[in-house]
């Protein structure tokens, strides 16, 4: 049976490849090569995508909130309350009304700023211990500005959040900054 030429070629590369080098030589170089392939996407390459950052994509609530007036649905911290806005009830956007306390428990949403432009993660917290505050329909809100499904409750706004106070009464709900997004 004759040999092909491929089959000669390849026995003899691999022999003057074996005759120059040894077994621990090999592994050194592919161990080396091993630990170092990770380092390579850190070079500085041109990227042709890195010059354009695409556009964030806003929500219907984005594209309306505004930054002025914190006792509307429409300001831009409320883009994940559900219930009654204690602006409205004599508190502030972040404080209790007088007679209440805020549940030690609160869900999260994170809301962009329409006037710096920036994403911070809001801590929507129900004030309770009175009965719900008599006010306008105008301070009723229920946003869910990409709410979360219910099987992730830290992320929903349908639950009355008046766990672990003296009474479990729904007054209001605030909207606290609690820092950057990322």
């Amino acid at each position: 049976m004759s040999v092909s030429f491929l089959d000669r070629l390849g026995e003899t590369a691999t022999r003057k490849l074996a005759a120059r080098s040894s077994r621990r030589g090999v592994l050194g170089r592919m161990s080396a090569a091993m630990a170092l392939a990770p380092a390579f996407p850190l070079l500085p390459v041109a990227r042709a995508d890195a010059a354009s950052a695409p556009a964030p994509t806003l929500s219907d609530f984005e594209r309306r909130a505004q930054s002025r007036d914190a006792t509307k649905c429409n300001y831009w911290r409320h883009c994940a309350i559900d219930g009654v806005l204690c602006g409205c009830c004599g508190g502030g956007v972040h404080t209790c009304p007088p007679g209440t306390e805020p549940s030690p428990v609160s869900w999260i949403g994170t809301c962009r700023n329409p006037a710096d432009g920036r994403s911070y993660v809001i801590a929507y917290r129900d004030c309770c211990g009175r009965d719900i505050c008599a006010t306008s329909k105008d301070c009723h809100c229920n946003t869910a500005d990409r709410e979360m499904p219910i099987y992730r409750p830290q992320a929903s706004n349908d639950i009355i959040w008046c766990f672990g106070t003296a009474s479990t009464a729904y007054h209001c709900s605030t909207a606290a900054i609690i820092g950057q997004a990322s």
